[in-house]
C-alpha cells in the first residue's frame, strides 16, 4: 500500500484505538507525549491529531512514529506500507526534478543580481544628476541612464510578479 491508501484506509481514531485510547465524545484523549497530563489535551481529527497543551501533533505515521519512537520508514512498513524498487522512469522524473528546481533558482539568482545592480546604478545616476549643473552634459547623459535604468527596473518587476 503507498501513504495514500494507508491514509484511505485508517482514520486517526483508528490508530489512537489501537494504542488503547478511546478518544471521548468531543475527541480528547490524555497526551502520551508529554508528562503530568490530568485533562485530556489530546485532540483526535478524522485525519490527523493535535495536543493543545505541548503542541505536538501530525498525521497517523507522525502518531505512530512517536509512539513507537521509530522512523518514517518503518511506521509506513507498521501500518501496512510497501515500499516498491525505484525505476528507471520515477528516477528519471525525480532527476528532473531536481534540475528543474536548481535551474528555477540559479534564474532567481541572477535575476536578484540583476535587480541590485539596477538599484545601485538608479541611485548612481541620481547622485550624478543631484551633483551636476542642470541641463549640462554630465546630467543629460545621466537622465538619459537613469530613465533607462528605470524602464529596466520596471521590466524587471514585470518579470518577477510572473513568477
Amino acid at each position: 500500500m503507498t501513504v495514500e491508501e494507508i491514509k484511505d484506509t485508517y482514520s486517526m481514531s483508528d490508530i489512537v484505538e489501537r494504542y488503547g485510547f478511546q478518544p471521548n465524545r468531543r475527541g480528547f484523549i490524555p497526551c502520551p507525549f508529554h508528562e503530568g497530563d490530568r485533562q485530556a489535551s489530546l485532540k483526535v481529527y478524522d485525519r490527523d491529531f493535535h495536543c493543545h497543551a505541548c503542541g505536538v501533533g501530525g498525521d497517523i505515521f507522525t502518531f505512530v512514529e512517536q509512539m513507537e519512537n521509530i522512523s518514517f520508514k518503518e511506521a509506513f512498513q507498521v501500518l501496512g506500507g510497501t515500499y516498491e524498487k525505484p525505476t528507471f522512469a520515477s528516477r528519471l522524473i525525480v532527476y528532473k526534478s531536481q534540475k528543474r528546481r536548481d535551474m528555477l533558482r540559479k534564474e532567481r539568482e541572477r535575476h536578484d543580481r540583476k535587480k541590485w545592480l539596477n538599484c545601485m546604478l538608479i541611485g548612481i545616476y541620481r547622485a550624478y544628476m543631484n551633483r551636476s549643473e542642470p541641463l549640462s552634459d554630465v546630467w543629460c547623459d545621466s537622465y538619459n541612464a537613469l530613465q533607462y535604468q528605470l524602464y529596466v527596473q520596471a521590466e524587471l518587476n514585470e518579470i518577477e510578479a510572473r513568477w
